[in-house]
């Protein structure tokens, strides 16, 4: 993908028509000024009314239309399907995704920046910590999206809005005839050599994760030394461990619920476990970037994402809406806990430093 030139003011506020205002001149004649004895004298001379408003002319907000070009981290199902129902509800645009894991689309956004700028439009990744550090760079741009007040304080900020909830959870062989029933069971004899963990420095489902633990007083970084004591394994993806807990390869792994309720609906011989304590849950945001040379349809994008339908989409392909008042998605089969990622801002690096200590590269 070769550079597109870019507004060098990047997103700035909609431009309003300019007002034409009508100057109207009164004309007055004061009676009996220097009126000889005798001559007539006038009022003052009305003036004609018109039709005319006198509130200024405001152009509307022009339509969405041309191309705009998203880096998702975002399941392929749920992308293609959300931008399929965004360009039947606005055919003069065109998004093209790039899709792929957040630590290779990470990457490619590192080495744009250093050759000129990124190229994209639009970020819609998978947990807040991986999100954050381009907000803190200014990279991206402020907004006030239509439906923006629908989403919990804690899934917005100025320039991200949360779309979609991911449940990180247990998942066990479907015969495991004693299975965990809560996070520390997995450091426990009974799972020796026998747990899968997704790779944080690949998954932001397991960065998010990541983030949880280490801010959680009866965790902290200790729970996977434990883990790693105990024999558990890093592998790169949450669908990577649901596999290789089907396959037989290990007893129980920590995964997303999304990637459990797909492998119990295929027939994979797998359980999905709601950890007693909850499920740690997680807002997927989506941004504008700054420079985009498109924030109409940047814009018109990220407010479908948060409408109702936009919502029904997300929750028709497996997620858990983020908006409250959309019905759809998986159930919810316990307590959800959510991290405090404001508090982990700017400590991205140093999470991540702490789990290679352990586990290694």
């Amino acid at each position: 993908m070769s550079p597109r030139p870019r507004s060098p003011s990047g997103l700035g506020p909609v431009r309003l028509a300019r007002w034409v205002v009508s100057a109207v001149v009164v004309v007055a004649v004061l009676a009996g000024c220097t009126a000889a004895p005798g001559t007539a004298t006038f009022d003052t001379v009305p003036v004609p009314t018109t039709n005319a408003s006198p509130s200024p002319d405001i152009s509307p907000i022009p339509a969405a239309s041309g191309t705009v070009t998203l880096y998702a981290t975002v399941t392929a199902g749920t992308v293609e399907a959300v931008v399929a129902a965004y360009e039947a509800a606005n055919p003069g645009v065109t998004v093209d995704v790039f899709r792929a894991p957040t630590g290779e689309v990470a990457a490619r956004i590192a080495a744009e920046q250093r050759d000129g700028g990124v190229r994209a439009d639009l970020f819609w990744l998978t947990d807040p910590l991986s999100i954050q550090p381009y907000e803190a760079d200014g990279l991206l741009a402020a907004y006030a999206p239509l439906e923006a007040d629908r989403l919990q304080p804690g899934d917005r900020t100025p320039a991200t809005w949360g779309t979609r909830l991911l449940n990180m959870i247990i998942v066990t062989g479907a015969d495991l005839a004693a299975p965990p029933a809560d996070w520390d069971d997995l450091t426990g004899p009974a799972f020796r050599d026998a747990v899968a963990l997704p790779d944080p420095g690949f998954a932001g489902s397991a960065f998010g994760l990541l983030g949880y633990f280490a801010q959680e007083p009866a965790y902290g970084m200790a729970f996977y030394q434990r883990l790693k004591d105990n024999g558990a394994v890093v592998v790169k993806s949450p669908d990577e461990v649901t596999t290789g807990v089907a396959e037989g390869r290990f007893k129980a792994g920590i995964t997303l619920d999304f990637s459990a309720r797909g492998a119990i609906a295929k027939g994979s011989p797998v359980e999905l476990v709601w950890p007693a304590s909850g499920a740690v849950t997680m807002a997927s945001p989506i941004a504008i970037v700054e420079t985009t040379d498109n924030a109409v349809a940047a814009r018109s994008f990220v407010d479908f994402v948060l409408t109702a339908k936009g919502q029904a989409t997300i929750a028709a392909t497996g997620w858990q809406p983020v908006r409250a008042d959309v019905s759809g998605g998986p159930p919810i089969d316990g307590e959800q806990v959510r991290p405090d990622f404001a508090a982990l801002d700017g400590q991205q690096a140093s999470l991540l430093a702490d789990f290679r200590a352990i586990f290694g590269e």
